[in-house]
C-alpha cells in the first residue's frame, strides 16, 4: 500500500478488503483525531471508516516479494463509529453562542474543513450516520443539518449501555464487580473519543461519574495491549532478551506487547484490555 500522497514507501496493512464490484475502494484519510484534534490517519473502505494501529519488534523488517521494506511495523486497521470522527466538525459548523442552537448547513458546508480534504470524501457516510445526533431539515431536495446536544448525549448514553454489556462479556470477573465501576470503564473508554469540554464532561454529569478517582491507575495501565493473542509470534526474540530478573517476576503474567496508535492517543482495544485488567 502506499503509505500517503506522493510517499512511494511500502507498508504491512491488515484490513478489510473492498468490495468486487468496482465502484468501492479503498483511501487513506488524514482527520482530525475527534479527542485531541490531531491529524490523524484512518482508512476508508466501502463506506467504513477505520482507524490505524501499528505494532512493532524493537528489529524486524519485511519481505515483499523480492523487495526488503525496513520499516517492520504491522498496521492494522479496525472499525471506527464515523459519528465519533463527524462530531467536533458538526459542533464547530453551527457555530453555537451560549442558548442559541446555532445554524443549519449543508454537508457539503459542514466538512469543508481547511487542511483536511479527507473530510469532502465522507460526504455520503456524513450524510446517513449524523441523522441520529442532528436535527435535519429539507429545503426542497437539500438538507441541512444542525447538532442537537440533547440527541447526542442520548446517543452517548446508549453507547454506554452497549459497552458495559460487552465488558461483561471479556472477563468473568466483571459479573462479581460494582456496577458502578462497570459504568465508570464504559464512560473511560468512550471518553478517549471525546473532547473533555462539552461531551465528556455532560456525560459524567448526566450518568454521576468521577473519572478523576480512576486517573492514576489509568495512567498506569496504559501500556497494556488488546491484541496478545493476535501477536505472540512477534513477541518471540522480546522474550530472548530479557534479563533473567525480568523473566522471574514476569514468568507467571501474559505478556504484553506495546500497541501503538498513529495518534500517539490510546485506541478503543487498549481501553478494553485495561478494563479487563482491573477486573483482575
Amino acid at each position: 500500500m502506499a503509505w500517503c500522497e506522493g510517499l512511494d514507501e511500502a507498508r504491512v496493512l491488515i484490513a478489510k478488503e473492498p468490495s468486487k464490484d468496482g465502484n468501492k475502494v479503498e483511501q487513506l484519510l488524514s482527520l482530525r483525531h475527534p479527542k485531541s484534534g490531531n491529524a490523524t490517519c484512518y482508512l476508508c473502505v466501502d463506506e467504513s471508516l477505520q482507524e490505524l494501529h501499528w505494532f512493532k519488534q524493537s528489529y524486524g523488517s519485511w519481505f515483499l516479494g523480492d523487495y526488503v521494506c525496513e520499516d517492520g511495523r504491522l498496521y492494522t486497521a479496525t472499525p471506527v463509529d464515523p459519528v465519533f470522527v463527524l462530531l467536533p466538525i458538526f459542533d464547530e459548523a453551527r457555530m453555537k453562542k451560549n442558548d442559541d442552537p446555532g445554524k443549519f448547513r449543508q454537508v457539503d458546508e459542514i466538512i469543508y474543513v481547511v487542511g483536511y480534504p479527507g473530510y469532502q470524501h465522507l460526504s455520503s457516510i456524513a450524510e446517513s450516520c449524523m441523522q441520529v445526533v442532528c436535527d435535519v431539515k429539507d429545503v426542497g431536495m437539500t438538507k441541512f443539518f444542525r447538532l442537537n446536544d440533547e440527541k447526542v448525549l442520548k446517543w452517548l448514553c446508549l453507547k454506554v449501555i452497549q459497552l458495559k454489556k460487552t465488558l461483561l462479556t471479556l472477563d468473568k470477573n466483571y459479573a462479581a464487580r460494582d456496577k458502578k465501576e462497570i459504568l465508570t470503564d464504559a464512560v473511560s473508554i468512550v471518553g478517549e473519543y471525546l473532547k473533555e469540554e462539552p461531551w465528556l464532561k455532560l456525560l459524567c454529569s448526566k450518568l454521576s461519574i468521577d473519572l478523576q478517582e480512576d486517573t492514576k491507575a489509568s495512567n498506569f495501565e496504559m501500556h497494556s495491549s488488546p491484541m496478545d493473542n493476535s501477536f505472540e509470534s512477534f513477541n518471540h526474540e522480546q522474550q530472548e532478551g530479557k534479563s533473567e530478573g525480568q523473566e522471574k517476576t514476569t514468568r507467571n503474567k501474559r505478556q504484553t506487547k506495546k500497541i501503538k496508535v498513529e495518534t500517539n492517543s490510546l485506541n478503543i482495544k487498549d481501553m478494553f484490555s485495561r478494563a479487563t485488567r482491573r477486573g483482575k
